[in-house]
């Protein structure tokens, strides 16, 4: 999934053809070669403070970023600045100190993490020009059948009819065909592992559960891609296709009105359950440690090799910061925050699991051959392919990424509700990720955009959705607001484009 890395090579994919028109080039300068993402696509790190400047001290590199930003290149500022005020205005709004407690807090953690997850596999897709339009429906029948199996002990035949049951396992073993075809080996396993846990019939597992989940996913997204890279459909038909199909397969396996209960500790405990004490602070001093490493190591790499690196004033800041709010956060995740009697306390699970799933991400973007070609496809698909990359391996395998992104968000969701129903991946699932992806600073147009845009992006509407639901307002007023604050999203992304040409980048 991830290809091979190599951080300092740089990527020529404009060779014989033109820019896109958006802006982006792909290709970099080997006398001043950019950070990993800008080689496939300047301002696909847009908005970092000091990423890969020319500036050499602090100061210096702060003024580069307010020169970039005044050039439209915002990046994920204005999410950010959202973000802060939503939360100061909502602990203003709630007379009754309810959105500010520890509780609360904890609990808006917990309900936006599954859609959160899925806007992440999203950004895989939006980075390459295309839509996903069946990310949450893919969700919703990757859980269905995670309950389903539970539910049955293993007995997917009995539960799903003779007929059922052989077109999922045909659909399953065509999936690790196609993936074979497409050089998506990873996928060809896992296709395989869907079609051996439907055979098999293992017992009632709440581990196998998951894979089988997670599995289905990568069939979905296997299926998807070979649509859309190799036969050359639309994806935006597609996925809308395959949106309303996915739909009527979880209808089938449910039943219309019917729910399947997820009765298991292990799996409610995925979206419920929280990190002891010791275990939160363990997490901290990884994550803040980790953090700290690779910040010192590329540095200490780039200027080892001659290259452009941060300033140590601005390298040294950016830990400080993520020590000083990663220590606070869990201090009071920590503090006992049930109104009860019964005790509860530590940070919830889903946030190992998001941070996870960022530095994964993240690494692949920004460190690997996979993630450059990924941003170079983005920026412009027509230089990708005369520069040697193979453009429909790299569309094809983001939309498998998303689909396994979207399996791993439905666990999460269906952890936090107990149960699968019709509706599962349905509503307003899809319309959250893709708002979240966009409202983070991921470009609709292609070759922009970062993982860590959708954790944001779905900080904001879920603390928009968690906000207005204390104030008891009704879900007309809720949608209304979450729909204008994608539209000035998608606004200011298309004006910062705009102004960056304006600029001449």
């Amino acid at each position: 999934m991830t290809g091979n890395s190599g951080d300092d090579t740089p990527v020529d994919v404009t060779k014989g053809a033109p820019q896109a028109e958006t802006g982006a080039t792909v290709a970099t300068s080997t006398e001043h070669p950019p950070g990993a993402a800008e080689r496939a696509a300047p301002g696909s790190r847009q908005g970092d403070f000091g990423i890969d400047t020319t500036a050499r001290t602090t100061g210096q590199a702060l003024r580069d970023y307010g020169t970039r930003l005044r050039s439209g290149e915002l990046g994920s500022l204005p999410a950010l600045l959202g973000l802060l005020a939503l939360f100061i205005l909502f602990t203003v709004l709630d007379k009754g100190g309810v959105f500010p407690s520890l509780l609360n807090l904890a609990n808006l953690l917990q309900q936006g993490a599954g859609r959160t997850i899925i806007a992440m596999g999203l950004v895989f897709v939006l980075l390459t020009g295309e839509i996903d339009l069946a990310a949450g429906t893919a969700s919703g029948l990757a859980a269905a059948l995670m309950a389903l199996h539970l539910v049955s002990g293993g007995n997917m035949l009995g539960a799903m009819g003779t007929t059922v049951f052989i077109l999922f396992v045909v659909v399953m073993l065509l999936a690790a065909a196609l993936a074979a075809f497409l050089r998506i080996w990873w996928a060809v396993a896992l296709s395989v592992v869907a079609a051996l846990l439907l055979v098999v019939g293992f017992p009632q597992n709440a581990w196998l559960e998951m894979l089988l989940a997670i599995s289905v996913g990568v069939v979905i997204g296997v299926l998807t891609g070979f649509l859309v890279a190799k036969v050359g459909m639309p994806s935006f038909v597609v996925t809308l296709a395959l949106f309303i199909t996915w739909q009527g397969v979880i209808l089938q396996l449910i039943g219309d009105g019917g729910t399947l209960g997820l009765r298991d500790p292990v799996i409610n405990a995925v979206a419920n359950g929280n990190l002891s004490t010791l275990g939160s602070w363990l997490l901290f001093v990884v994550g803040a440690g980790g953090y700290a490493l690779v910040l010192l190591n590329r540095q200490r790499t780039r200027l080892a090799k001659g290259l452009v690196a941060q300033p140590t004033g601005l390298v040294l800041l950016k830990i400080g910061a993520v020590v000083v709010l990663g220590a606070v956060a869990t201090y009071l995740l920590t503090q006992d925050r049930s109104p009860g009697l019964i005790e509860i306390s530590g940070v919830p699970y889903v946030v190992p699991i998001v941070l996870v799933l960022l530095v994964v991400g993240t690494y692949v973007l920004d460190r690997t051959r996979f993630g450059r070609h990924v941003y170079a496809v983005g920026g412009n698909r027509e230089a990708a392919r005369r520069a040697g990359i193979d453009v429909v391996r790299i569309r094809a395998s983001v939309f498998v990424i998303s689909s396994a992104f979207a399996a791993i968000g439905a666990i999460v969701y269906s952890s936090k509700v107990g149960s699968v129903s019709p509706a599962a991946g349905g509503g307003n699932t899809l319309l959250f990720a893709v708002g979240a992806a966009v409202i983070g600073g991921t470009s609709l147009f292609g070759g922009r955009g970062r993982v860590s845009n959708a954790v944001i992006g779905g900080a904001v509407l879920a603390t928009v959705e968690n906000g207005l639901g204390l104030l008891k307002q009704p879900a007309a007023v809720v949608f209304v607001i979450t729909g204008l604050v994608l539209l000035v999203a998608a606004g200011v992304d298309v004006l910062s484009r705009r102004r960056s040409a304006t600029a001449g980048r």
